[in-house]
């Protein structure tokens, strides 16, 4: 009895004071993993990102502190940790593996709410398709159509190409042609498209719309008209412009053509 008595003391006297210091290193360890991760929650939020990224991001730094507390608390306590880290190390290459296009995804939305290129509500061009931002994630992003489609875009394809904001600056310029006969007058073709964009409310005074003679075409001698509207007047100003100034040509007496071909036929006198 005395001698188990006398090694639990030499086994307290060991490691008694190894297991009070990991216990320590654990306890200040997760307090400062906690710190770490609300500070971090904190950046982000001055930083207006997206709530489910800060969420994500402060639990990810806090578990990766805490598993670097608890190797260093169980190597205090004398435990080999060369085999967990390489245990952890295998784990996490084979996982990124699995999921190296999903992590690429997730690294596109953390860099598009990170830089916000754009925002919910913008109608946008991208990966191939447009339509209104409806939802960014941290995965993939979602667009709506203007013919009322869902499109779920993987962030990693938006961030791999050219993404065009037609919403960022508030304002689009409309480009329209109109063509008229080579026998119409120019000078009132053109007036009657500036007087048409001067009575539109919706067209910006500043910059002033533009009409201009762009080409001799092959059939007809083309206006280009450039108003500039704000985003939500852009396809309005487009419709109605477009629908006035055909009645107004028909009214002015002012042809609108259309391609034509003329066929010359000649005709040769039979060979004796």
């Amino acid at each position: 009895m005395e001698d188990l008595v006398q090694k639990g003391y030499a086994l307290l006297a060991a490691y008694g004071l190894k297991i009070i210091l990991a216990i320590i290193i654990f306890i200040v360890g997760r307090w400062v993993a906690r710190l770490f991760s609300k500070l971090t929650k904190r950046i982000m939020e001055k930083r207006d990102v997206d709530q489910t990224l800060q969420s994500f991001v402060g639990n990810l730094v806090y578990y990766a502190l805490l598993t670097f507390v608890v190797l260093a608390a169980l190597s205090q306590i004398g435990i080999q940790t060369t085999s967990f880290i390489a245990v952890i190390g295998a784990a996490g290459l084979a996982i990124g593996l699995a999921l190296q296009g999903s992590l690429a995804n997730f690294a596109a939305g953390f860099l598009l709410i990170m830089f916000r290129p754009f925002k919910v509500g913008d109608f946008i061009e991208g990966a191939g398709v447009s339509g209104t931002v409806e939802s960014l994630q941290i995965f993939t992003t979602q667009l709506r159509t203007p013919d009322n489609k869902k499109i779920i875009i993987p962030n990693a394809s938006l961030t791999g190409d050219n993404i065009v904001n037609w919403s960022a600056t508030g304002t689009r310029r409309v480009d329209m042609v109109f063509g008229i006969g080579y026998e119409d007058d120019i000078d009132k073709a053109k007036q009657i498209i500036s007087d048409i964009l001067a009575a539109d409310n919706r067209v910006l005074k500043d910059p002033a719309p533009q009409v201009a003679v762009s080409e001799l075409a092959d059939s007809s001698v083309n206006f280009i008209a450039r108003p500039w509207a704000k985003t939500g007047d852009y396809w309005g100003v487009y419709f109605d412009t477009t629908e006035a100034v055909k009645k107004r040509f028909d009214a002015e007496s002012i042809s609108i053509p259309y391609p034509q071909s003329d066929v010359h036929i000649y005709q040769q006198a039979a060979e004796a």
